[in-house]
């Protein structure tokens, strides 16, 4: 009697480990997966962040060759020449800025996307495993069971 008990116990093991190991797979990807949209949030958030800091070097440096030039309006035929190219940085730089802003609320959505996919995996993975666990301890409790059974039948014969 002790062999079948055995083998049911092993076939499910080894069902579980299987089931274990590909729900573990999935988790990892789902995490690779929410790193990589975090890493390419961040990225772009960099990117603004960097571009906002040139922007604001380029104002400070418009300025300083307004005071030097002691001319302050871009239409006159004697603005700065440098000034002149600065503000045209500055502009792309912003519309730029810009541009990545949209990038980032898109990358930021596919970020939450992952990000709920992942929480449903590892969701599904904690209620399997509570299944698990439970059909493991109803299986050891009808082991224990049919041992006290067969001991109280032994008992009784003897």
């Amino acid at each position: 009697m002790g062999e079948p008990v055995l083998s049911r116990v092993q076939v499910g093991t080894s069902g579980e480990y299987e089931s274990m190991k590909s729900r573990e797979t999935l988790i990892r990807l789902k995490k690779f997966q929410v790193d990589e949209k975090r890493r390419r949030v961040a990225q772009i958030e960099g990117m603004i962040a960097d571009f906002q800091r040139m922007s604001v070097d380029l104002e400070r440096e418009i300025q300083h060759e307004q005071e030097r030039a002691g001319i302050n309006d871009p239409t006159h035929f004697a603005y700065p020449t440098y000034a002149k190219a600065a503000i045209q940085r500055r502009e792309n730089l912003t519309r730029s800025a810009d541009e990545l802003r949209v990038q980032l609320e898109d990358a930021k959505a596919v970020l939450g996307e992952a990000f709920e996919e992942l929480k449903k995996v590892e969701l599904l993975d904690e209620r399997d495993q509570a299944r698990e666990r439970a059909e493991e301890s109803a299986r050891e409790q009808a082991d224990l069971d049919s041992i006290g059974l067969m001991r109280s039948r032994i008992g009784a014969m003897a």
